[in-house]
């Protein structure tokens, strides 16, 4: 039956490479991303699904089976934008096949798990691989701004709750198993303006939060390692002031960090430590303040949620690690790669804050994420849904 699931993945390959093209010819950056969702549907409906829905957030949702067990497959759809067009050497939405890869936003980070996810799907209708369980295929939006925040929504307001979330985010044909979690915090201070010519009167903000930062510098030094995750880090990523003039002496300033969380560090850990340095820059009044995203979705809706993205793993030991294994070996005939991701995903909130567990698997490399001239290989992609109809199998013939 491996076999079968690899040898139809590959017969689907070139389908799956036009739908993936298809997609990344169709622009979806985050809260702008109904059209694809539109193109997503429909290829599913012409695929045979059950069921296909739209949630009020915007993300599709495509169903097969109705088992009393439910498992669900993650992609966002939505992507960043291009950039500086001067460093493609193509457009980056009219995407092309070269070299045995395809080129466009998007092939990466992460649309092309998308296609696998689809085309999985008919495989697993064709081959009746399903009878145990209620199969959830996910298009999400908004990850790219706000990781999890689609399935907070599916969770507590579509009421789905999977026992397993494969994320089919790149990496580069891996299985990953885990991945370090995020904030965002911004601390901020006052000071007292000025005029400029005798900066003695007032009291500069920058120089408070530029001290500030450099005790920012030093924590990341200080901050714990997991042996599997990494370290936890720390950085300044933007500065903002503000002044009655470019002739007075500032009045406040704030700075704004991304804080990456390693396993054993939790968002209250992570606020005492930058409060600490604050204190220890002689600013102990400094505010520290985790934000809040609060954008609208392509819907209309707002859907509001602290950035405070949670870490997650799970053991070596799991059986869906132990499965997704035995499914590799058995369908590309070598041991997978067990790993994790560099970045976060939507499993910030599907393991991090509903402990659900997730697996990873998806085509690309997340090196190319976010970078010009994003590509993927063609193969990935059958790889992938190979995979991922092959896990279904799997869990239903345990």
């Amino acid at each position: 039956m491996y076999k079968r699931i690899y040898n139809r993945a590959k017969e689907l390959e070139q389908d799956t490479a036009d739908f993936l093209m298809e997609m990344i010819a169709t622009p979806s950056f985050s809260c702008k991303e109904k059209n694809v969702i539109e193109v997503i549907k429909n290829k599913m409906l012409k695929t045979g699904f059950d069921e296909v829905k739209i949630d009020g957030l915007g993300n599709v949702i495509g169903r097969i089976g109705n088992g009393k067990k439910v498992i669900a497959f993650d992609a966002h759809i939505d992507t960043v934008y291009p950039g500086d067009m001067s460093l493609w050497s193509f457009d980056p939405f009219s995407p092309k096949i070269e070299d045995g890869k395809i080129w466009g936003r998007g092939t990466v980070d992460q649309k092309g798990g998308m296609a696998s996810m689809v085309y999985a799907a008919k495989i697993i209708k064709e081959l009746n691989l399903n009878k145990d369980y209620t199969i959830y295929f996910t298009g999400t939006v908004m990850e790219e701004d706000c990781d999890g925040l689609c399935w907070q929504y599916i969770i507590n307001e579509d009421k789905i709750k999977p026992e397993l979330v494969v994320i089919t985010e790149p990496t580069n044909m891996n299985i990953y198993r885990g991945h370090r979690g995020r904030m965002e915090i911004m601390i901020s201070v006052k000071g007292l303006s000025c005029h400029g010519s005798a900066p003695e009167r007032g009291d500069n903000a920058i120089y408070k939060i530029s001290r500030i930062a450099l005790e920012i510098e030093k924590l990341n030094e200080r901050l714990i390692t997991d042996e599997f995750l990494g370290k936890g880090t720390v950085t300044v990523t933007q500065v903002f002031f503000s002044s009655p003039s470019q002739c007075a002496v500032p009045d406040a300033a704030s700075i704004q960090l991304d804080r990456r969380l390693t396993f054993g560090e939790t968002k209250e850990t992570a606020v005492n430590e930058v409060k600490d340095a604050c204190a220890k820059a002689g600013y102990p009044d400094a505010e520290v303040e985790v934000l809040m995203y609060e954008e609208e979705a392509y819907t209309g809706l707002k859907y509001p949620t602290e950035k405070y993205y949670p870490t997650w793993k799970i053991p070596l030991d799991s059986p869906y690690v132990t499965s997704s294994a035995k499914v590799f070996k058995e369908l590309f005939d070598k041991d997978p790669l067990i790993d994790k991701w560099t970045f976060s995903t939507n499993a910030v909130a599907i393991a991090g804050m509903n402990g659900i567990p997730c697996i990873g698997l998806g085509p690309g490399n997340e090196v190319y994420a976010h970078a010009p001239n994003e590509s993927s290989p063609v193969e990935h992609l059958s790889g992938a849904a190979a995979f991922y109809a092959g896990l279904i199998y799997n869990l239903n013939n345990k």
